[in-house]
């Protein structure tokens, strides 16, 4: 099937861009016999006489949509502005595939693990027998591959269309929308995972050209927003209530580029509009050597800011020129070290991060070994450690490959290394200001980060979600720090004293700029688990890392967030009793309540407990009950 807007473009003098309605264009009903592989030119008048006149009954927009997100940040950021536009458009969002009238899977091209799981989910949405659209890179870089075929299919620039793209399918046709020269608008509605985070994207694609990259075939050559149709957005979001900006993208140092601009120009216009009281953070996503050389002081100096997190993707993949030849990444190690060491030097407190490739064809035990004395010599807090994925249609996978068995070797070999590093020792007792906005994945901890990006787990009233606040480090682990909040405003402390409920960050909560606010939608059911992209054949994206995957750089333990434990009524009073717990202490500490005060809060923990206790024992008596009536039925059953 013919994307869309190639056929329309040409045929009976349609101009470029213009739009029918889709039932008066491409559509491939599912019925409809294959097109023959000498059929160069699709016939319009053909294909529209085989669409049912009509096809459903059902009122569009009325449907529940599951969908499911693998890979990075970037890949988020399109399934949170599909998951908006759908959810303007009426349709109900819901995470459990059950229920829905129509699966929507956001694939990742990066390793062959992540394409493998897109495969199961495939099959087993065929074998419920429901309607299936399938977008992100996978069908954007390999269309033709046969677990595609019958399935609609949304590309990486067609996300604007997703509403046209899920009618027809809900219709029984098959829709492909897969070329495109404009990218998607920034101000679509848009439903965010974390309604305090914001997923920016600023360009699509690279320069580069990696010979293991299956993502640049998806994402293609470079594409840049404007300056200040992304500083609009920053204004935007900011006033919305975001209170993190995550630039992200295939490479965040190659943009502009195509456009006569910089990523420099871009970062000073950012924080030039960023709330003068540090409301709102920004993230710097994943850039490759080669194109922020010329801009190191440039780079640091925004680094330096006061809103800007101190922290920097920079993926160098190996630690061998041989290698990184043959990788065709176009930089050497001594490139990549010189950009580690100027921001090291210029920004104070700076982290870097970083990925390896362990295995790359033709990489010997000499090669590895440098690699391996890199990652010691800098000894950085986070690194993505992948086994070598060869990817069809890739230069490297006609390469020679390593044995699996050596592969396997050097990958655990490394990560041995990189686990056997402390980098947050010596932060005990610190006082470090952070920002707040996730749920731990147990229930009780508020996830932070320092101005370094180190995340840091405290307890803490939920109300401070969306806070900034000073904290003492208390203890510190392999992957993250603890903190005790040392500063708690007074009026978050009262806004938890009530006998509400823990609700999740990834409520449904429909969050754009631009449009109006739909506080019941949310986006369900995402998986950031697999990142994307040229970086790394494993976790973080584009040519080289975070660019779209960022998400999966800091957060590897507990940042995520599960709704599932949270709603049960046992997990909210351990968590209350632990709250009005914290209360008390950090009342007791801020010298500033009086005895009285003290005393009251005192009785009313006292009190909860009573409650807790109460409704305990009743729910113990409702268990034992519906037990004995189930025994009684089992009884009579028995004996009639």
């Amino acid at each position: 099937m013919e994307d869309i807007e190639d056929m329309l473009v040409g045929n009976d003098g349609a101009p470029p861009g213009f739009r029918l309605p889709l039932m008066s264009v491409g559509l491939n009903p599912k019925l409809r016999q294959k097109k023959k592989k000498n059929e160069d030119t699709p016939n319009l008048k053909h294909l529209t006489q085989d669409i049912p006149s009509n096809p459903s009954p059902q009122v569009p927009g009325t449907q529940t949509i599951y969908m499911k997100t693998f890979g990075c940040s970037h890949n988020q950021s399109d399934s949170e502005y599909m998951a908006g536009q759908l959810s303007a458009f009426g349709y109900a969002l819901s995470d459990n595939p059950d229920d829905a009238d129509l699966w929507l899977i956001n694939t990742c091209t990066v390793k062959s693990p992540s394409q493998s799981a897109m495969d199961t989910l495939i099959v087993k949405c065929k074998t419920a027998k429901k309607p299936l659209v399938v977008a992100g890179c996978v069908p954007q870089g390999s269309r033709d591959i046969k677990e595609l075929e019958g399935v609609s299919i949304v590309g990486v620039q067609q996300i604007d269309r997703v509403v046209e793209v899920v009618e027809e399918t809900l219709k029984g046709h098959e829709v492909r929308l897969l070329t495109r020269k404009t990218l998607p608008a920034l101000d679509l509605p848009k439903v965010r995972k974390n309604k305090f985070i914001e997923i920016l994207p600023i360009n699509v694609g690279c320069l580069g050209a990696c010979t293991y990259c299956k993502t640049k075939h998806a994402r293609g050559h470079l594409g840049s927003y404007t300056v200040d149709g992304l500083v609009e957005r920053v204004k935007a979001v900011a006033a919305h209530g975001v209170k993190e900006i995550w630039l992200s993208s295939e490479d965040t140092g190659a943009y502009g580029r195509d456009i006569g601009t910089n990523l420099p120009t871009l970062l000073n216009a950012i924080v030039a509009v960023l709330p003068p009281d540090r409301s709102t953070m920004l993230r710097i996503g994943m850039t490759n050597p080669p194109f922020i050389l010329e801009h190191l002081k440039e780079i640091a100096a925004v680094l330096n800011h006061p809103c800007v997190y101190s922290f920097l993707h920079v993926p160098v993949q190996s630690g061998s020129d041989p290698v990184l030849t043959a990788m065709n990444r176009e930089y050497t190690v001594s490139e990549f070290q010189k950009v580690v060491d100027t921001l090291l030097e210029l920004v104070p407190g700076m982290h870097i991060a970083t990925d390896i490739i362990c295995g790359f064809p033709g990489e010997t035990d000499e090669n590895f070994a440098e690699t391996v004395n890199l990652v010691k010599d800098y000894k950085f807090p986070q690194v993505h450690i992948s086994q070598f994925y060869p990817r069809p249609g890739t230069p490297a996978a006609r390469m020679k490959k390593v044995p699996s068995a050596v592969v396997k070797k050097r990958s655990r070999e490394l990560t041995s290394v990189f686990e056997s590093f402390t980098p947050y020792q010596g932060m005990e007792g610190q006082i470090e200001r952070i920002w707040i906005t996730e749920i731990a994945t147990d229930g009780v901890h508020l996830v932070g980060h320092t101005k370094g990006y180190i995340q840091v787990l405290v307890i803490a009233p939920e109300a401070m979600l969306g806070t900034s606040t000073d904290v003492k480090i208390t203890s510190v682990g392999r992957w993250s720090v603890f903190g005790e909040v040392i500063d708690t405003p007074k009026s978050d402390m009262e806004k938890e004293t009530g006998s509400r409920e823990r609700k999740s960050i990834d409520e449904k909560t429909f969050a754009c700029s631009g449009v109006p606010t739909y506080p019941n939608e949310g986006l369900p059911c995402s998986d950031m688990d697999e990142s994307c992209a040229c970086s790394k054949e494993s976790e973080p994206c584009a040519c080289a890392g975070q660019s779209c995957g960022e998400s999966n750089l800091v957060d590897k333990t507990t940042a995520k967030t599960e709704d599932g434990n949270r709603e049960n009524l046992i997990g909210w009073l351990l968590r209350k009793r632990k709250v009005l717990n914290v209360t008390e202490r950090l009342e007791t500490k801020s010298g500033l309540e009086s005895v009285d005060k003290q005393d009251s809060a005192k009785g009313n923990t006292l009190k909860s407990s009573a409650i807790d206790r109460a409704l305990l024992v009743a729910m113990l008596i409702s268990f034992l009950t519906i037990l004995g009536l189930l025994v009684l039925i089992g009884f009579r059953i028995q004996f009639p």
